[in-house]
């Protein structure tokens, strides 16, 4: 695990991502983002869903526009879809995939606290090298808007989240 900080600090699902990456090859981590990648387009918002927050926008650490679309339901689980333009990277497309089959049903709290460490499990150290801003951008946007959830959540702006039912 990376860094030897212990699987507790991961959720469940991003944690199994991580332990599939954790021991192959450079040219089999490629090959994974790339199928990864592949999915990158059923991360999208699917007709009639609506979100808590939406944010949608280029930065400069970007090639093209990302959107990061936040709903929390079943209590306090967070459900992330994603659209991305048509120029970004394909390595922007694996993490997105990733991030999203990882961290949807986290709290938006835990993934506050989700240290970076994991990406260059997943990646691999040349990738991570030659692509360090792009291979932390989705995770950042992800962190960001449930940062805002939560901060207008406690403001009052947005209502506390429903107890799951037993």
């Amino acid at each position: 695990m990376p860094n030897g900080n212990g699987k507790d600090n991961y959720p469940q699902r991003l944690r199994e991502i991580i332990e599939f990456f954790e021991y192959l090859p450079e040219d089999e981590k490629r090959e994974n983002l790339i199928a990864y990648s592949d999915n990158a387009a059923k991360q999208e918002p699917r007709e009639g869903e609506v979100f808590d927050l939406e944010d949608v926008r280029k930065d400069e650490e970007c090639t093209d526009t990302v959107g990061v679309f936040l709903k929390i339901e079943d209590g306090n689980r967070s459900l992330f879809r994603i659209t991305l333009g048509p120029h970004v990277q394909t390595l922007t497309r694996a993490m997105t995939a990733i991030l999203c089959a990882g961290l949807n049903g986290a709290s938006p709290e835990t993934i506050l606290k989700i240290p970076q460490d994991f990406v260059p499990t997943i990646v691999g150290g040349e990738l991570v090298r030659i692509r360090s801003q792009t291979v932390y951008y989705v995770l950042g946007r992800m962190k960001g808007i449930c940062k805002v959830y939560l901060t207008r959540r406690e403001s009052g702006k947005l209502s506390k989240p429903k107890p799951e039912h037993a």
